[in-house]
């Protein structure tokens, strides 16, 4: 019976041998054109000649239907419509029912206040429709398909998009409102009715930055305009029960005086309690999301990279970024350079003590 076992064993040895020779895959770049062959399947691949990244499975995808277009073009619009006419309303609005009350100080305080109104109102809507109107960032054209066009490298890491059958950079997705893609593309915004990206990113973060200027500045003059008019308020439960009263009914009883005494108010105040409200809701809205964009600056990373890749190796955080975004002059930035690499070298410090 030992015989036989061992010339089996050389059989055996040599079936396994030969089904771990791996099998020759065939497949075309879709940037050079150039046939790869390459060792096992691979679901994406990167070619050594044009750098193009190739998705084995991807197949081309069916546009979006007429309706569906139709409705986010719509969808748009209502949004750009609506926040144009509620800033014109807080502008005109707020002159009109603010700076009657702010002339009778003094003319200097009307007119300085009148310039300050103008340069926010004039520096707000040029940014707004900077933002609005500007190309978000379309992709470059670029050569590709055959390989006597494409040169080494012409596509590093380029990929192709499905929707519009073109090369896609690095960095760049398409949007399907705007039915194209965009290079550094952060998100679509409804309430500019475009994409943030590469061209207008910038404008669009500093149109935020004018939006809470403008907000805070406008709470302020209706907040003190509403306390000139408003009618004078008794609190007669206060002066006879104060000490006996709780801490939450005295305030209950202060807030219930004081809405009751909104109901005597003429047109004029009634509108600067509408925009003070107003302006602090948009305040609180807009001044999170104007923190949010600044994180991500400073992280050197962008909105939609961050829902889509969370966990992946991004580059340098620093103020340096925020420098480079804004484009700061050269003082500015030595400045902010040098506190950013002075908090470096302390964290370096503390690391390395512990």
């Amino acid at each position: 019976m030992a015989e036989p076992e061992r010339e089996q064993r050389p059989l055996l040895e040599v079936e396994q041998s030969v089904t771990s020779i791996p099998e020759d895959h065939e497949a075309t770049c879709w940037g050079c054109g150039l046939r790869l062959v390459f060792a096992g399947y691979s679901p994406i691949y990167k070619c050594g000649w044009c750098g193009a990244i190739t998705q084995s499975n991807q197949t081309t995808r069916k546009p979006d239907s007429v309706w569906f277009s139709h409705w986010r073009r719509v969808r748009d619009r209502f949004f750009v419509t609506v926040l144009i006419l509620f800033m014109l309303f807080v502008i005109c609005g707020g002159v009109w029912a603010v700076y009657p009350i702010v002339f009778k100080i003094s003319n200097f305080c009307g007119i300085f206040h009148c310039m300050v109104t103008a340069v926010l109102a004039v520096f707000t809507i040029t940014s707004y429709c900077l933002a609005s109107f500007k190309s978000a960032g379309a992709p470059t054209n670029v050569r590709w398909g055959s390989y006597p066009l494409v040169g080494k490298r012409d596509l590093e890491n380029y990929t192709f998009c499905t929707y519009c059958n073109k090369p896609k950079p690095p960095r760049a997705h398409h949007c399907r409102s705007c039915k194209m893609c965009v290079v550094d593309m952060d998100h679509h915004c409804p309430f500019i009715g475009n994409c943030v990206g590469a061209s207008n990113h910038q404008v669009f973060v500093i149109f935020l930055i004018s939006v809470v200027i403008s907000c805070s500045y406008a709470a302020g003059m209706t907040i003190y305009a509403s306390y000139q008019i408003w009618p004078s308020v008794d609190f007669p439960n206060l002066a006879s029960s104060r000490h006996s009263m709780s801490f939450w009914k005295i305030w209950l009883e202060i807030i219930t005086t004081v809405a009751g005494s909104a109901f005597f108010l003429s047109a004029r105040g009634l509108v600067l309690v509408y925009l003070a409200f107003a302006s602090l809701s948009v305040n609180a809205g807009i001044g999170v999301l104007l923190c949010q964009q600044l994180s991500y600056i400073y992280e050197g990373n962008t909105y939609l990279n961050h829902l889509s890749s969370p966990n992946a190796l991004r580059g340098e955080r620093g103020l340096q970024n925020i420098v480079r975004f804004f484009g700061c002059p050269y003082p500015i930035s030595r400045v902010l350079l040098r506190y950013s690499n002075a908090g470096k070298l302390q964290d370096n410090s503390g690391s390395k003590l512990l």
